[in-house]
């Protein structure tokens, strides 16, 4: 009786944390609003709603910001659009994170990037904010810069001063035409991520 019970105490543990590892949550940064839509800051929101057209989700707006959730091959995705705006996306991440329980290693956080070429897409595992106001915030609630995150490169084509409204501008009519190609490319990274892990899908997309 007594190896019964003592086999039982430790499994159930060894279950709720294999559990954890298949639940992910991917966080596109943004505005709310619609002045922000067609913006090049608001690309995390974009390509989350690139992904839901192709897995067929849809979002419902939740605590902090729209939710929505999809299986992946036996994994449990949640999809997250803060709504505290950009500077504090960290309390709606953090938020989501610990209700749903998901390991800081499954969360990817998707950002405009001005110090990568239009359309280059890049996934790190940690890293500065670069100047980023929602990376920031994201570092200051976490305490720590070791967390996923995938930048999309939005180029550098402002002058002296102009980077707030470069970033809060919307896209040039060459750029729309082309950010339609990149939103495909960039769903396939997101899956990549989940299904193969960070390491593979740094090989196989950076710098693409």
């Amino acid at each position: 009786m007594f190896r019964y019970f003592k086999y039982v105490f430790f499994r159930k543990p060894l279950l709720e944390e294999k559990d954890i590892m298949k639940k992910f949550l991917i966080v596109g940064l943004g505005n709310i609003g619609n002045e922000y839509v067609e913006t090049r800051h608001n690309i995390g929101f974009k390509i989350l709603d690139a992904l839901a057209d192709k897995e067929d989700f849809s979002f419902e707006t939740r605590k902090l910001g729209d939710i929505a959730t999809f299986k992946l091959k036996g994994r449990s995705v949640l999809c997250l659009k803060p709504s505290t705006y950009m500077n504090r996306s960290g309390k709606a991440l953090k938020y989501w994170m610990d209700k749903e329980k998901i390991a800081l290693e499954n969360v990817l956080v998707i950002t405009d990037d001005i110090n990568l070429e239009f359309g280059t897409l890049r996934l790190k595992t940690k890293g500065s904010d670069g100047g980023h106001n929602g990376l920031k915030d994201i570092q200051n609630v976490l305490q720590s810069n070791k967390y996923n995150r995938f930048r999309f490169g939005v180029g550098a084509d402002f002058g002296k001063g102009k980077q707030v409204d470069y970033v809060l501008g919307e896209w040039g009519e060459t750029e729309k035409t082309a950010v339609k190609e990149r939103l495909e490319k960039s769903t396939e990274l997101i899956k990549s991520f989940v299904l193969a892990g960070a390491a593979i899908t740094m090989n196989q997309f950076n710098g693409t």
